[in-house]
């Protein structure tokens, strides 16, 4: 989301890249296993979670905010009203986590990468935590290049730096290094029309104007 805020405030900002798992990102709902929630199948079994304490993470987040909002939504839950109380913002998605698993919050929302790395790294503790849903895929972050950089460093730079993002491939120790430290594979062209639907969600919750 604020990579297409800032798209929207800098006329001219062209895309340059994506991470690969961007293209297909997910967002997950955790609950605090005292709760008794239990995993559910699909977008409108959200429901379930309706007058629960529920955290987001940050509140400028694609993936612990405006799409799990949206998700909340289409389950038909109004978030500032059908909750216990309005929903909080943990500032963080292992924040989220750690919530919900000590019970300050019975349930939350975060980004997929995070909570399968907090499984790997098994710093949650999955008898205290249950995973309730994985959401459909969106897109989700990107790289963008301001209107002056060509100006600024040079005709064709932007082309070049587009060029040298989409060529990381992990073939060398440094590259490697590069893309586990942004958990991608590679990174991929992107384009605006794939992240119209984020905008559209932004502006119908009012977090885009």
């Amino acid at each position: 989301m604020t990579g297409v805020q800032a798209r929207l405030q800098t006329p001219g900002a062209s895309l340059l890249a994506q991470r690969d798992i961007d293209a297909e990102f997910r967002s997950v709902f955790i609950a605090n296993a005292k709760t008794g929630l239990e995993p559910v199948a699909e977008v409108a079994d959200l429901s379930v979670l309706a007058g629960r304490r529920f955290t987001f993470g940050s509140e400028s987040s694609t993936s612990g905010r405006l799409m799990p909002a949206y998700f909340l939504s289409e389950a038909g839950i109004d978030p500032e009203a059908d909750l216990a109380g309005r929903p909080g913002f943990s500032g963080s998605h292992d924040a989220t986590i750690d919530l919900v698993q000590s019970g300050s919050y019975e349930a939350g929302a975060l980004n997929q990468q995070v909570w399968q790395a907090r499984k790997d790294a098994g710093t949650v503790d999955l008898d205290a935590v249950v995973e309730v849903f994985t959401t459909p895929t969106y897109a989700d972050y990107h790289w963008l290049g301001g209107p002056g950089l060509d100006e600024r460093m040079g005709a064709g730079f932007t082309d070049q730096l587009r060029g040298a993002l989409l060529a990381l491939d992990g073939s060398t120790p440094e590259e490697a290094e590069v893309l586990e430290a942004y958990g991608a594979g590679a990174l991929v062209p992107t384009e605006a029309a794939h992240y119209d639907r984020i905008e559209e969600i932004g502006r119908a919750l009012g977090l885009i104007s």
